[in-house]
């Protein structure tokens, strides 16, 4: 096998794959605002919609049914018509979804929509870091796909950042806030801006070189991977690109089954497992819930929002972290540190949550010092969540599996993630009604001690591989035939 561990030439294309990237990379904002927004509507749609703790959990967590349905068809999807034909039907899904929560009148209208635009932030959340990963040279591959993770955060942080805002102007979420709308509604509209700037950037991006091997177009493949590279890397490239797919066939679905084992590959199993650890561990509950959290915990609603900010920065500050890193110390060491960071913390806010006094409400109320060790306590574990599982998990789904079927592995690692991501958002304010947040805490905190082991056991490093040695590797593992 040749060696194509390449590097961008004095053409200066280093640039030119950065801005790929980060077009790309808008469907992570997308992903993490239209995640993000609902955190500071929940009240206001509870009271919109007249609806209990479980008609709650549902309108928060409708938007992850579409999310696990979008990111286990976008994958098999890109692998048919195109990573970039899949993305530009994305952008569109955004723009409609975010138009159409604000314009509903009953739970089953914002349901409706919630689940369209979960259908674009599972397929976003697969195909993003797809893409970039098979544009990516290997020695940056690590930091260009963390781009992914930086977006969903900042997507993040600019929801709760702009929900602040329009709430403050308002005086409330569900106070009038501009032309007769109110303040819940222009939170959701206000994603159609970045939308709108993922769809025109799209128009400009060429199609994933590895897919168009795939669809036996190589000249073309050639032609845009010469101009991230060179020509002469280019042919070298897509030589070894042919080597790892089936040139005779586009991918398929079935290609992660094993017929002689009638199982799925284990490498599929694997990221899999790496998908749900990375919910399980909590981090969607801190982000969905972060307002209502707050709030059990004693703090005002204005307080609870403004903490919602300070955690998203600590986020964001913390993905720079994870792109520093990354392609510098691996992938496997970033996932140890964080799963075992990321469960003392969760211990740490269980057992401060669970000392707490209850109020004949029901209602939990803080001390001071309880209130400051927890808000520290859900900093670190944001903070360790951000510079591994975060980046770390969407940077190894995109390149740890063959270019034979990394599309059909895509699907069902991102629908085991988002269902994952169901469960979890689903069943917190349950929880919240029934066990507490200590309790609660606590068995988030027992994942983040699994997910150690997990990655211990089964994870292997695949920092400065390229994505064809995997593939080979893989190929050589599990005795993939080579045929039809």
């Amino acid at each position: 096998m040749t060696d194509s561990k390449y590097t961008l030439t004095s053409q200066n294309n280093t640039p030119r794959v950065i801005l790929l990237s980060a077009i790309a990379a808008i469907g992570g904002f997308l992903f993490g605002f239209d995640s993000g927004v609902i955190n500071g509507a929940v009240h206001a749609l509870q009271v919109e919609f007249d609806s209990d703790a479980i008609g709650t959990g549902f309108n928060v967590a409708s938007m992850l049914l579409g999310c696990a349905v979008g990111a286990f068809f976008a994958g098999s999807l890109a692998d048919r018509f195109g990573r970039k034909t899949i993305l530009l039907i994305t952008a569109g899904t955004f723009i409609v979804s975010a138009w159409g929560s604000g314009i509903s009148a009953s739970s089953a209208e914002f349901v409706f929509y919630r689940i369209l635009g979960g259908l674009a932030v599972g397929s976003a959340s697969i195909l993003a870091p797809a893409y970039i990963s098979e544009i990516a040279p290997p020695h940056i591959r690590g930091r260009l796909a963390s781009l992914q993770q930086l977006m969903i955060v900042l997507g993040l942080v600019s929801a709760f950042f702009s929900n602040y805002l329009i709430a403050g102007v308002a005086g409330g979420a569900t106070e009038l806030f501009w032309a007769g709308f109110k303040a819940w509604q222009w939170m959701f509209w206000v994603e159609i801006v970045p939308a709108l700037v993922f769809l025109f950037g799209l128009i400009f991006i060429p199609e994933s070189p590895r897919y168009l091997v795939a669809a036996g177009k190589a000249h073309k493949a050639e032609t845009i991977l010469a101009k991230l590279t060179n020509l002469e890397q280019a042919k070298k490239i897509v030589g070894e690109i042919k080597d790892t797919v089936f040139e005779k066939r586009k991918p398929r679905f079935t290609d992660i089954y094993r017929p002689e084992r009638k199982n799925l590959y284990p490498i599929v199993w694997i990221g899999m497992a790496l998908a749900m650890l990375q919910q399980f561990t909590g981090i969607n509950v801190v982000f969905y819930y972060g307002a209502v959290l707050w709030q059990a915990a004693g703090f005002t609603e204005a307080d609870a929002l403004l903490t919602n900010v300070i955690n998203g920065s600590v986020n964001v500050l913390f993905t720079f972290v994870a792109i520093a890193l990354i392609d510098k110390v691996g992938r496997k060491p970033l996932l140890l540190v964080g799963a075992l960071g990321q469960a003392v913390m969760l211990a740490v806010m269980a057992i401060t949550f669970s000392v707490g006094d209850v109020t004949p409400e029901g209602n939990l109320n803080l001390s001071a010092a309880q209130g400051l060790i927890a808000l520290v306590a859900a900093n670190l574990f944001i903070a360790f969540f951000a510079f591994s599982w975060g980046p770390v998990m969407w940077v190894m789904l995109g390149e740890m599996f063959p270019n034979r079927f990394r599309g059909a592995a895509l699907a069902v690692c991102g629908l085991a993630q988002w269902g994952a991501n169901f469960l979890i958002t689903m069943s917190f304010p349950i929880f919240l009604a029934t066990i507490g947040l200590g309790l609660s805490y606590g068995i988030y905190a027992t994942f983040g001690f699994i997910a150690f082991i997990f990655v211990k056991r089964f994870i292997t490093e695949t920092k400065d591989k390229t994505l064809e040695q995997m593939s080979k590797e893989h190929e050589e593992l599990n005795k993939i035939s080579l045929g039809n």
